[in-house]
């Protein structure tokens, strides 16, 4: 098992709870960043939006691939997961700034494809919003070009959402044969699109046997196309303690819903932005990505046990949020993967 987490860009992961103590700074996100390698975690999520979904629009957050940049230069281990909305960003731009953030890392950086789902924030900045089935095919488009352009030059391609003529992309990447491509999605046009262009499936929280199922699917869809096993991470809130009731009491800080607080606003049109295959409930929006459904709550005994399950399931790859989250990293690591790796 790998274990990953979602870097804080946006303040933290609670939309009812103002001040997490986790800063949307860069000497934050540095000493997260490094402090994580001693720690035994194998790669972090940096998230792309360039308004903070979490706190409310009027909250900072920071940019996710100048920080991405940043970080592969002052970290020597951890695997920098880069989120990439293809709405926002040229594909053969993006595949020159990747292609030199990975040799800054040493062949560290991997893709997180997003097809976007937040509508405002694109009329705010400018960028062409699409309906939800439209913005997969654009997203199949943009792979073929970023892939194509790692792999080979004189490439040209011409079409629906794209153009390039006789592209030349020099360094390549240092990964081969291209850096490590996830993503994630719950409709028929994402899993379709990720079954054939993608390396990994990256999934919301939920309980084993759900993510489990999702794992067949998607490893069917793969077969069929004689493709190799993808690598599956799922989204989880961790929170450990010694005490069930110790758990109870953070649980019940962490879900007290108030549904007027500014990381409230976007509740109705994240809903009708996406395509999902379970209804979500205000509390689970209290957290982000669904985290709390995955259940790595409790004892260190009883998060082990959820682990185990998650494994046997398929699961390669845990993406983690806590808060605030440096001391419940610590805290994960000292109860739950060095327990587990010793």
């Amino acid at each position: 098992m790998r274990y990953g987490y979602w870097m804080p860009v946006f303040g933290g992961w609670l939309r009812n709870v103002e001040d997490e103590n986790m800063r949307a700074d860069w000497d934050y996100v540095k000493t997260l960043a490094q402090r994580s390698e001693d720690l035994g975690y194998d790669l972090s999520l940096i998230a792309e939006l360039n308004l903070n979904d979490i706190k409310g629009e009027e909250a900072p957050s920071l940019d996710a691939w100048s920080t991405a940049a940043a970080l592969a230069a002052v970290t020597k281990k951890i695997e920098l997961m880069v989120a990439v909305r293809p709405t926002f960003h040229s594909p053969a731009l993006l595949a020159k700034q990747a292609a030199n953030i990975d040799h800054i890392s040493g062949g560290r950086l991997s893709l997180n494809v997003v097809s976007s789902w937040w509508q405002d924030e694109a009329k705010k900045y400018g960028v062409h919003f699409e309906q939800h089935d439209d913005r997969y095919a654009r997203t199949a488009e943009w792979l073929h070009v970023v892939d194509n352009l790692w792999k080979q030059d004189h490439f040209t391609f011409d079409g629906k959402f794209y153009k390039v003529t006789d592209s030349i992309l020099q360094p390549k990447p240092v990964s081969r044969p291209r850096p490590f491509i996830y993503a994630g999605g719950e409709s028929e046009a994402a899993k379709n699109m990720i079954a054939a262009q993608c390396d990994g499936y990256v999934m919301h929280g939920d309980e084993p046997a759900a993510i489990g199922r999702r794992i067949q699917d998607l490893s069917e869809r793969r077969e069929k196309l004689g493709l190799p096993r993808m690598k599956f991470g799922v989204a989880a809130y961790s929170i450990v303690r010694n005490t069930e009731q110790e758990v109870k009491k953070e649980l019940d800080r962490i879900t007290n819903v108030q549904g007027s607080a500014a990381g409230y606003k976007n509740y109705q049109q994240w809903l009708a932005g996406t395509q999902l295959e379970n209804q979500v409930s205000l509390q689970d929006y209290s957290v982000s990505n669904r985290g709390l459904r995955s259940g790595l709550t409790g004892t260190p005994d009883q998060v082990a046990e959820r682990i185990a399950a998650f494994e046997a399931a398929g699961v390669d790859l845990f993406l983690l949020q806590c808060s605030p989250q440096l001391e419940e990293m610590e805290r994960f690591s000292e109860a739950v993967i060095q327990v587990l790796a010793s």
